[in-house]
C-alpha cells in the first residue's frame, strides 16, 4: 500500500520563524549544523566529478548549491583500499569527498539518521543527478 505525503500543521508556544526544510528535535537530540560537510559517495553519472566543481545538493526538503573542495581519498572496489593519489572521480566509483554548501544545513551522520545523513547532488546544467552521498 502506498502512502500519500501529507500537510502538517504545528502551533509552538513561542513566536518562531520556521518554514520549509527547518528540523523540529528533541533538545538532546539535536543535528550538526554546518556548511563544512565529509561524505563518502558513489558516482552516477558518465561526466567525471569536476574538482572545485558548483553543484546542486538535495537534502531532505533542502535544496541548496554546494562546491567539491576536496577528495580525501578513492575506494579500490576490488581490495578496498584507500587510493589517496587517484583523485579523478567518474562513473560507479566510491569515494570519500569534502563540500562546503552555500548556507548552514541541519544534518546528521547517516549512521545515525539515513534521512538527514544522505544527499543528492545534481548538475545544475542538465538536471541529472550525479551522486548520491552519506554524510559521515
Amino acid at each position: 500500500m502506498a502512502h500519500t505525503p501529507q500537510s502538517v500543521s504545528i502551533t509552538l508556544n513561542d513566536d518562531i520563524d520556521i518554514s520549509r526544510g527547518d528540523m523540529i528535535v528533541r533538545e538532546n537530540n539535536r543535528p550538526t549544523v554546518g556548511q563544512d560537510i565529509d561524505m563518502m559517495i558513489c558516482w552516477l553519472n558518465e561526466k567525471a566529478m569536476v574538482p572545485g566543481g558548483k553543484y546542486a545538493l538535495k537534502h531532505t526538503s533542502n535544496d541548496v548549491r554546494c562546491m567539491i573542495k576536496n577528495v580525501q581519498y578513492k575506494i579500490d572496489v576490488n581490495t578496498l583500499d584507500r587510493n589517496k593519489d587517484d583523485k579523478q572521480i567518474a562513473m560507479n566509483d566510491i569515494a570519500r569527498i569534502s563540500i562546503r554548501t552555500t548556507k548552514p544545513l541541519f544534518y546528521d551522520s547517516y549512521r545515525k539518521n539515513r534521512i538527514t545523513g544522505s544527499v543528492t547532488l545534481i548538475d545544475e546544467g542538465t538536471n541529472e543527478t550525479v551522486c548520491a552521498g552519506m554524510i559521515v
